[in-house]
């Protein structure tokens, strides 16, 4: 749970003294995620895939709940839908702050009192998305405040994850390269690519997000030079541009990437 994030925090304080390499410890006042970007709010993220023939009745019935989540009291999750990549068709964002005030018995009965005024338990519902659902899973993890989010996704119609499980031992070593890799990527004036840490659920351990205007937006190329990128990338942390894919692959047991868009 909360120990796990804990013990990766731990760990990059220790990689910040000791060093990954000479020239990683020489950048390491460039390397850590700015104050409103540190995983401290707690998210629940769900991957479905439909069923054969279901996907627009399963966007449909998120699309009617949702505004029973806000009745509710919570806040309304992000989603998106993909559209090359990984096998599932949605992925939902949900806003938790912490276990224990999103379970507190005030919300929960608050939750409940929606979800009857609109006819429909939150079981109801359950069993209504099992029917329109071939494959679901959920892993809660610790991200960047709600407010920070919000922002990110605003004005936003295109969506990238790379989500990841580590080897073993990796973990802290995995949030500080894709926080490096944040910084490379702000020299090219691309957005932050927000991260988010594993506290219990599947077996991923981190997931980047980065959100965009279009599919132009993700996919246009860098302004920099040649030298320019080479120095942006030392500056990160990494050993140059090259270096960049390569030590990422030096931490991961696998990864997946998937692309999506925004659900009108």
């Amino acid at each position: 749970m909360r120990k796990h994030l804990i013990t990766i925090m731990a760990g990059l304080a220790v990689l910040t003294v000791a060093g990954m390499a000479s020239t990683a410890a020489a950048a390491s006042e460039a390397t850590g995620p700015t104050a409103p970007a540190k995983p401290v709010y707690l998210y629940k993220t769900t991957f479905i895939r439909a069923a054969q023939g279901k996907l627009l009745d399963l966007i449909a019935l998120y699309k009617e709940r949702m505004a029973v989540i806000e009745a509710g009291g919570d806040a309304r999750p992000f989603w998106w839908r993909h559209t090359q990549g990984d096998h599932w068709d949605l992925m939902i964002l949900t806003p938790m702050g912490s276990y224990a005030e999103y379970y507190a018995k005030g919300r929960v009965a608050k939750r409940d009192k929606a979800a009857a005024a609109a006819g429909q338990s939150w079981a109801e519902f359950g069993a209504k998305v099992d029917t329109c659902s071939s494959w679901k899973e959920d892993v809660f993890v610790y991200g960047p405040p709600l407010e920070f989010v919000t922002k990110q996704f605003e004005g936003t119609g295109y969506y990238h994850i790379e989500i990841m499980v580590s080897l073993p031992g990796k973990q802290a070593e995995l949030y500080k390269e894709r926080e490096m890799e944040n910084v490379y990527g702000a020299a090219a004036g691309r957005p932050y690519n927000m991260v988010f840490v594993r506290d219990q659920g599947a077996a991923w351990d981190i997931y980047t997000l980065g959100c965009y205007r279009d599919l132009q937006h993700w996919a246009a190329p860098s302004p920099l030079t040649k030298d320019e990128r080479e120095a942006a990338a030392k500056k990160a942390g990494f050993a140059g541009a090259d270096a960049i894919g390569p030590t990422m692959r030096t931490l991961i047991d696998f990864h997946r990437d998937t692309m999506g868009v925004a659900i009108k």
